[in-house]
């Protein structure tokens, strides 16, 4: 590990004006790439005090061994060559798309003396016009299947080609009336280029135009009772318009644009682009990268671009794009676009309309991707079983932990204080076991404090106490836990821990887990062991994940357990802590929905939903059933005497809420809910 100081350029070497910088290690190998406005101002704040740098920067500058820069005269400029720079080194500390070659794209290789039209993928070729790309490439052939007809451009490799015109004869799509056949000279060249280039212009999106010839062709066939060629024409315009069906319009204006959106978390972030073009989505890519630097979602636009349109040009680049943040500062880069395109490019986050509307869809496909890369990543066993590995060698655990617990605690503002439970057995969550709590202030019988407030130290010494209480209490009653080191509970907790299900067998809670992870840092692990310690168990792992940094901590250590980035531990650890969240967050919400629709009758003590039901039923309103007396309510199926007495009290004693008014007529209404 060096020492920033020790390559340190003096005062007044570093320019203060604009260009790219290159971080190098002790091998002269560059780690990373960057571009600046002011080179000075920069390079200068890599150089601080390394407690206050972000832990990403922290490591890179101490992994570099020297610095070097190159002065531009542009911020354009400075974009330009940041990008060459990445592509030449591919440095270990930038963001880099992964996935980008592997989608297909139609491709008409116009280059060609007869054009053909091919699925391609990988890098770009001279020559070659692009459309897509698509996320599968049979979409590709179905609609390229159905164009043909219309379009009959030949799709044959080289080989087939030259094979067909050395024994003069097409192969099965000439025959078909799905090529045209240029191999045995049907059509010639320049005939055949001319049905390849309206094919592409059909691809592009000038599409109207097209149709009303062909219709006008067909109704001119039918009048001179040329009927075949007016159905030919017929099944041709259907061909083109169910080909057209396979990309809705989304943008009525007819705009050519790419909508980017990022989906993101500490460790990775996923880029889902769509290509729209004449108001039709004509392809689809997605990214997902590792977050190597400390970037935020501007910067990851800002490298989504580069890569995005760095070997493009022309009509590649779009006149609009339109993306969830924008570079700082956004100047150049729309200039960069601009002058890739050969025009000015609108680069902007839309507001209101179609386009936002849309761009909702593509941030709800970069959330997929995200959830899928990971998902994808816990599904294998060979991945799970490394990841628990890794956690135990981190956390110094004697065995693999085949049981993890996870503890996370959701409020609004201090109110309606929850925690959740969540469950992973071999690196998959067993969602039959995941189980919620309401923060009450109890620690056995006694009430240490309210249960309310941002305290979620001692909510997470609560809900642990509780759910270890529980678990002893099941092992007393099998005969696993002698009596000198059980821990009494209160008669609720006896009764919701002790329940045995139908067969017999205790329920989840007499499971106890290898480790207990709990949402956060020192104080949250300290409050999780120290709960367990007062329970007297010593037999069960604890550690913290802290959200900001991802870091994991251990009680009684004042430094953090630093995961390797591309740690499978630390995917399963977070993965565990984000549905510990989850389902802490769904349960509070939950609760608060309650609230906000409790009535009067959720007040009566004892009464279920179907005696409520059966009252509202019955009296037809709340209104009515707060005016009725005790031999009224008596009639109502199921309700008793003193039930009948009891609900009366309470309505009597709850005030009735202030009546609706009509603003525009003064009129008293009758309140909604009753």
């Amino acid at each position: 590990m060096a020492d920033p100081s020790s390559y340190r350029p003096k005062p007044g070497q570093i320019p203060d004006s604009p260009g790219v910088y290159r971080f190098r290690d002790e091998h002269g190998r560059v780690i990373y790439v960057g571009k600046a406005k002011s080179l000075r101002q920069r390079l200068s704040s890599y150089f601080q005090d390394l407690a206050g740098l972000h832990p990403r920067t922290r490591t890179m500058v101490t992994t570099a061994a020297s610095v070097e820069w190159t002065v531009v005269s542009t911020e354009v400029e400075a974009l330009q060559l940041e990008y060459s720079w990445i592509k030449e080194y591919d440095p270990r500390f930038n963001v880099k798309y992964r996935d980008d070659k592997s989608y297909p794209s139609l491709a008409v290789t116009l280059g060609e003396e007869f054009p053909r039209v091919q699925v391609m993928r990988g890098p770009k070729k001279k020559g070659v016009r692009y459309f897509g790309p698509y996320a599968h490439a049979w979409a590709i052939r179905e609609t390229v299947d159905l164009m043909l007809r219309v379009f009959p451009v030949r799709t044959c490799s080289a080989g087939v080609f030259k094979r067909s015109a050395q024994i003069g004869r097409p192969c099965l799509l000439g025959y078909i009336g799905k090529c045209s056949a240029p191999c045995v000279g049907r059509v010639s060249p320049e005939e055949h280029r001319e049905l390849a280039e309206e094919f592409c212009d059909f691809m592009a999106g000038r599409t109207g135009a097209y149709l009303r010839r062909l219709e006008q062709q067909m109704h001119e066939a039918a009048e001179e009772m040329e009927y075949e060629k007016a159905a030919r024409l017929r099944d041709d315009i259907e061909a083109l318009r169910r080909a057209m069906e396979k990309n809705a319009v989304v943008l009525a204006d007819a705009t050519d644009a790419d909508l980017i959106a990022v989906a993101e978390d500490e460790l990775e972030a996923a880029v889902q682009i769509f290509h729209v073009r004449g108001g039709r989505v004509r392809g689809q890519r997605g990214w997902v990268t590792d977050k190597v630097e400390a970037v935020d979602t501007a910067g990851l636009v800002e490298h989504a671009l580069q890569q995005l349109y760095g070997e493009e040009s022309g009509d590649a680049v779009p006149k609009e794009v339109l993306v969830p943040a924008l570079p700082e500062p956004v100047e150049p880069v729309a200039q960069w676009l601009g002058r890739r395109r050969g025009s000015r490019v609108d680069l902007r986050i839309p507001q209101r309309g179609d386009k936002k509307d849309l761009m909702a869809t593509v941030e709800r496909n970069a959330q997929q991707a995200l959830v899928l890369h990971k998902t994808k990543r816990a599904s294998d066993l060979t991945t799970r079983s490394r990841a628990l590995e890794e956690i135990a060698e981190a956390l110094e655990l004697d065995s693999a932990p085949l049981r993890i617990e996870c503890f996370d605690i959701s409020h609004l503002q201090g109110q309606d204080v929850v925690a959740s439970m969540v469950v992973f057995e071999d690196g998959l969550a067993r969602k039959g076991e995941y189980r919620r709590f309401q923060i009450t202030g109890r620690v056995g019988d006694t009430q240490v404090w309210h249960g309310e407030g941002q305290d979620d130290v001692r909510s997470m010494h609560e809900v642990i106490g509780r759910r270890f209480r529980r678990y002893l209490l099941e092992q007393q009653k099998a005969g696993e836990w002698s009596e000198e080191n059980a821990v009494e509970a209160t008669e609720a907790e006896a009764e919701e821990g002790t329940a045995r299900t139908e067969d017999g067998r205790p329920k989840r809670f007499a499971y106890p887990p290898q480790l207990v992870v709990v949402d956060g840092g020192q104080p949250q692990v300290a409050a999780a062991r120290r709960a367990l310690d007062e329970l007297g168990i010593d037999d069960v792992a604890v550690c913290g994940l802290a959200k900001r940094l991802e870091e994991v901590w251990l009680p009684g250590e004042d430094d953090p357990v630093v995961l390797p980035r591309t740690s499978e531990g630390l995917y399963l650890l977070q993965r565990v802590r984000d549905e510990a969240h989850r389902f802490a967050i769904a349960y509070q919400r939950s609760k608060r929905t309650k609230t906000l629709k409790a009535g009067p009758l959720d007040a009566v003590p004892g009464l279920g939903e179907t005696r409520k039901k059966a009252l509202l039923k019955h009296f037809g309103s709340v209104k009515r059933l707060r005016a009725a007396t005790v031999e009224q309510i008596c009639e109502t199926p199921g309700i008793g005497r003193k039930t009948a007495e009891t609900i009366a009290a309470a309505l009597a004693a709850a005030a009735p809420p202030a009546p609706a008014v009509n603003t525009a007529t003064g009129e008293i209404m009758e309140e909604a809910g009753e």
